[in-house]
């Protein structure tokens, strides 16, 4: 079938000497972020310290701005961050967790790096966590998260697509109910950007955090922190740096004077390169359309789960291709194993227990290659040739 996205694989070198199926956790790298690095890499030579004036100090902004077109975020909205787990902090740093509405609600389905900060550095603060849990490891029923949030709770963070299944929660009915009480959904979407479709004037939460790393293909070191414009020049993070201040080049002492707009959840200098690297992969999503991305994402998610189904394996992912994300989680015996076999013949996936193999094609992958997994998989079962890593384990799968 005729399939304009993949003029895209051009600029993906990785896919002419693989099959690169796993952009839910890191996307392939575009060419034009080599070009890009290679650009930090001369202003520095040329320029040194000038670069800060010349061109990084205002890098988060105008790239913040740029990745924000991808939600329908306003300008001046989004910083950049180094991981989500530091703008989630911002975040939770920005509240007083004293009072009475102290609670917080989230999933066992959040993914661990979130949850391990809200249960030591909120729960520190004062913050009481209510976990709301998966009946099957798959979904959250809507109707326990929004029945959990009352008028005690304070931040309601949530992924938007969870991590292990690709389970795509209600997040408007969840932002809705938050906005009834007084709460403040802090939404993660990082599975979401880039694949699904995500509007956050639409969904109107108080904030949304995401990376480039996966579906964006900007590489690690990139994350960013949306606030909505009515909490934008009104929070203050007691997570802050010196970014934060009008005139920072002044040097002010103590306490801190913020300016407004995104830079006010800034706090210490950034990461210049991953700015660099990470500019480029939005823009070809962009280019791409997400609305395009979604709709070849739902075609072959559903030709993986069904050839999956009818080799009787298990599908860890929702059936109802509306409320499934960019990856299929496929479990079959020996399943680990098997990922390193695939691995092995150049079929780039991951595995994560109790899920399985993690298959996530992305808007320049072609039909044919989520067919090869299959096969592939089907062979390594037939031959036995999974047994050569048997009673291998390695800490990154």
């Amino acid at each position: 079938m005729d399939d304009p996205l993949l003029s895209f694989r051009q600029h993906f070198p990785t896919l002419e000497k693989c099959t690169y199926l796993i952009s839910n956790s890191l996307g392939a790298m575009p060419v034009q972020a080599r070009s890009a690095l290679e650009e930090y890499a001369d202003i520095w030579t040329e320029r040194g310290v000038r670069a800060w004036a010349e061109a990084w100090w205002e890098m988060s902004g105008l790239i913040g701005d740029e990745i924000g077109r991808l939600f329908s975020a306003a300008p001046g909205t989004v910083s950049m961050h180094q991981n989500v787990t530091l703008a989630e902090a911002i975040v939770v740093s920005c509240f007083d967790w004293s009072g009475e509405r102290n609670k917080v609600v989230y999933t066992d389905m959040n993914f661990p790096s979130v949850q391990y900060l809200y249960d030591g550095y909120a729960r520190a603060l004062g913050a009481e966590i209510e976990v709301v849990p998966s009946p099957d490891g798959i979904s959250v029923p809507t109707e326990l998260l929004v029945e959990a949030i009352d008028e005690r709770t304070l931040l309601v963070p949530i992924s938007h697509v969870l991590f292990r299944s690709a389970y795509i929660q209600d997040a408007k009915a969840i932002c809705e109910r938050a906005a009834e009480v007084g709460a403040h959904v802090v939404l993660d979407a990082y599975q979401s950007v880039g694949t699904v479709p995500v509007d956050v004037a639409d969904l109107d939460c108080a904030f949304l955090i995401g990376g480039v790393l996966k579906w964006l293909c900007g590489g690690p070191g990139g994350a960013f922190l949306y606030v909505r414009p009515d909490l934008l020049d009104v929070l203050e993070p007691k997570l802050t740096g010196w970014m934060a201040h009008p005139a920072p080049f002044d040097f002010a002492s103590a306490p801190i004077q913020f300016t407004d707009g995104a830079y006010r959840f800034q706090n210490g200098t950034p990461n210049v390169p991953a700015l660099y690297a990470g500019r480029e992969g939005p823009r070809l999503v962009y280019e791409a359309d997400v609305l395009a991305v979604r709709e070849k994402s739902v075609r072959q998610t559903q030709r993986i789960v069904d050839a999956a189904l009818a080799e009787g394996w298990t599908v860890n992912a929702p059936m109802d291709p509306e409320r499934r994300g960019g990856t299929v989680a496929v479990d079959m015996p020996h399943a680990y194993e098997v990922k390193h076999e695939l691995l092995r013949r150049e079929v780039i996936v991951d595995y994560r227990p109790g899920a399985g193999i993690r298959i996530s094609p992305h808007f320049y992958n072609s039909d044919e290659e989520c067919d090869r997994a299959i096969d592939e998989i089907r062979d390594i079962l037939a031959t036995g040739a999974w047994e050569r890593f048997a009673g291998h384990r390695e800490t990154v799968s």
